[in-house]
């Protein structure tokens, strides 16, 4: 089996970054007093720690929530009468999938993709929309949870602001876009879109551990 890449965030070093191998992590850091550098298993995770403070996450182990049990206590637990959507693309942008699941059970209730040509605020948004067609077309009242502040603005807002050109290439993903804007301004709902606190509750449930 292939050895999982890691990338390696650096806060303090000759250059700081997050770098794709630990040849690239030790120029950063070899002779400077005081390197702070970690690596993480996935890029996703390694540009959140790299835009946090090397504080909240030096002596972290894997699956171990990154905030003090006193702002664990302040969050709470995650709401499990609901469900979590997520999305992954391979380069942005690149190929692009997105799916929901049941929070509580990890249960796939729905995957869309891969599309060839997609961005990753793209699958947000549009998983967080599907999400509220399929709750809406249930009568349930569980929420959404997502790990996307942008999906949730654009969603609010009703439009898909991306700045991807539509090409031949993702004519069927722009469709899809263009019907989902278009539930939005036609469909009233109140389920409830809630950030998911990833520092205290590790990934998303949807996630694709991909990244």
């Amino acid at each position: 089996m292939a050895k999982k890449s890691k990338f390696y965030v650096v806060w303090q070093g000759k250059q700081p970054g997050i770098h794709k191998t630990w040849i690239a992590c030790k120029k950063a850091i070899e002779g400077y007093k005081g390197a702070e550098y970690k690596s993480f298993e996935n890029f996703t995770l390694a540009q959140k720690a790299f835009n946090g403070n090397y504080a909240d996450f030096k002596g972290k182990k894997k699956g171990e929530s990154l905030l003090s049990s006193q702002e664990l206590l302040k969050i709470g637990q995650p709401n499990y009468h609901s469900i979590s959507v997520d999305a992954a693309s391979s380069g942005n942008p690149g190929i692009m999938e997105y799916q929901g699941v049941d929070t509580e059970t990890g249960k796939k209730l729905f995957k869309q993709g891969p599309f060839p040509q997609g961005t990753n605020n793209i699958g947000e948004f549009l998983a967080i929309v599907h999400g509220l067609a399929f709750l809406k077309e249930r009568n349930s009242d569980r929420i959404i949870y997502t790990d996307s502040r942008t999906a949730m603005s654009w969603v609010r807002k009703k439009n898909c602001n991306t700045r991807l050109p539509e090409t031949a290439k993702n004519k069927d993903l722009f469709d899809l876009i263009g019907r989902a804007v278009d539930w939005l301004k036609k469909n009233q709902y109140s389920t409830p879109i809630t950030k998911w606190e990833t520092k205290a509750w590790g990934e998303v449930p949807a996630d694709f551990g991909r990244k």
